[in-house]
């Protein structure tokens, strides 16, 4: 008996349709099932497509479950997949949010993750027409200078690049004129929008936003320097001391928050900070480790009071010169 054409890829075809076509809304019939197969240039038999799910679900660890609907207008479903539509929704919306991401590469990814559902589910995580009015990168190289620097972290050496700045022609221009930067990679973290590479170099970890980083190239015949730096450095400590990734001296600073902001507050410092009643008022102290800069105090000022600077006494009188030459330009 002569074999029947496409049979080689009918299951991987037949798991596709059910993937994309079906859902528990949308069961296919059997016959259904061998006009689209047929549709795709597979022969096949009814007979042979009840053995055919039944082996799909006899697959070792497979997330999904083909699920048979009986009765009128019943059929074969797909019951869950590799991601369910809700994570599926949260990793569109990543996607979505993250501004390094191209407005471009944003429309491919949310293509790619929509394969992963059925093509009904899949007009739920539909953001084109919103991405297209999101501020987004332009430039598609840092995904590339991200999997270039992960590399260089995984196999443990330095890398070099030209670190670059915004010009008024808002242009990316090399700093220190095209002076190239070597430093020991340690971790990529995400922050504010944008990602930030902790390197160790010059005796110190530092941090470098990734957007700005260009032409990196990791250095094979070197070995990573800064472990013990980096085995005592505590990453998510020094995201909530640094503001808007400025750094500046590191001081334990005290601040008298009204209890309205308690969760402002949190979400800056973190839960394990203790807050302090004030007695008699409606507000709590507290004293995180904060570098200071003009960042930190454009962040208080922010609160409109509600935030003030008690100690110590040089960064309670930086505030104070910060807020007077603001209030000298609006004169």
């Amino acid at each position: 008996m002569p074999r029947k054409e496409g049979q080689k890829r009918k299951l991987l075809v037949l798991l596709e349709i059910l993937i994309r076509e079906t859902d528990e809304e949308h069961p296919l019939s059997v016959p259904r099932l061998v006009e689209m197969l047929e549709a795709r240039g597979i022969e096949a038999e009814r007979k042979s497509i009840y053995a055919d799910i039944e082996a799909l679900n006899d697959l070792p660890g497979q997330p999904f479950e083909i699920v048979q609907q009986r009765g009128r207008g019943g059929g074969y479903y797909m019951a869950g997949s590799v991601f369910e539509l809700a994570e599926l929704k949260l990793l569109v919306d990543a996607v979505y949010a993250s501004r390094f991401i191209t407005a471009r590469k944003t429309r491919t990814l949310i293509d790619k993750l929509g394969r992963f559902t059925s093509r009904y589910h899949e007009e739920a995580l539909d953001r084109k027409v919103l991405v297209s009015g999101r501020l987004k990168s332009k430039d598609e190289r840092i995904l590339y200078t991200v999997d270039a620097l992960h590399a260089a972290i995984t196999a443990g050496v330095q890398v070099r690049f030209t670190y670059c700045d915004w010009d008024l022609e808002k242009r990316m221009t090399p700093r220190h004129g095209g002076q190239e930067y070597r430093v020991s990679p340690w971790v990529l973290v995400w922050e504010g929008n944008y990602y930030y590479l902790i390197a160790y170099t010059n005796g110190s970890l530092r941090h470098y936003r990734v957007d700005k980083i260009t032409q990196v190239r990791a250095l094979p015949d070197t070995v990573r320097e800064g472990k013990a730096e980096y085995e005592a450095f505590d990453v998510n400590a020094y995201m909530q001391q640094v503001f808007g990734m400025f750094n500046g001296p590191l001081k334990r600073v005290t601040l008298k928050c009204r209890s309205e902001f308690v969760g402002a507050i949190l979400d800056r410092f973190g839960t394990a900070l203790t807050l302090m009643p004030v007695s008699g008022e409606d507000s709590f102290t507290i004293t995180p480790p904060v570098q200071v800069s003009p960042q930190f105090f454009g962040w208080v000022a922010g609160f409109g009071g509600g935030v003030e600077i008690l100690a110590p006494a040089d960064v309670r009188a930086g505030m104070a010169q910060t807020l007077a030459a603001q209030a000298a330009l609006y004169r």
